[in-house]
């Protein structure tokens, strides 16, 4: 018997392998909620057009799930976002260096779907790796 805890993080674990890796933005529609809220990014299109972002920044991106926690509807993920800075990131030209950081994403499910969204990422770590060095 699956607990609901362990369908919960099966979507989630779906849900970033498909959006985050194989860059599918119309997994959002799949796996969230009509009334879902973004916390993070104001709204489902908000991540879309951060994740497209990010792809164009980092089009080698690859998360990976170090830990992930579930209680209850909420599920809590540590991950590892490796990738080369090849594109613009939020107006920085591409340099060519490689980023290896940490970030945490808290979902809440309801139904088998993601219904709530809210992320943090160590951006500080994240721009000293992909600065030009001067």
């Amino acid at each position: 018997m699956t607990t609901m805890e362990q369908k919960n993080t099966g979507v989630v674990e779906a849900f970033i392998q498909a959006f985050w890796n194989s860059n599918d933005l119309s997994a959002a529609d799949t796996f969230m909620t009509d009334d879902y809220r973004e916390l993070s990014y104001q709204s489902k299109e908000g991540l879309k057009q951060f994740a497209a972002k990010i792809l164009e920044a980092f089009p080698d991106k690859q998360y990976t799930v170090e830990e992930i926690i579930a209680e209850d509807e909420k599920v809590l993920v540590r991950m590892t976002v490796r990738g080369t800075h090849q594109g613009v990131f939020f107006g920085a030209a591409p340099t060519g260096r490689t980023m290896n950081v940490t970030l945490y994403r808290q979902y809440r499910l309801r139904d088998g779907k993601i219904a709530e969204h809210r992320g943090w990422i160590d951006m500080v770590t994240m721009w000293s790796q992909i600065q030009a060095l001067t």
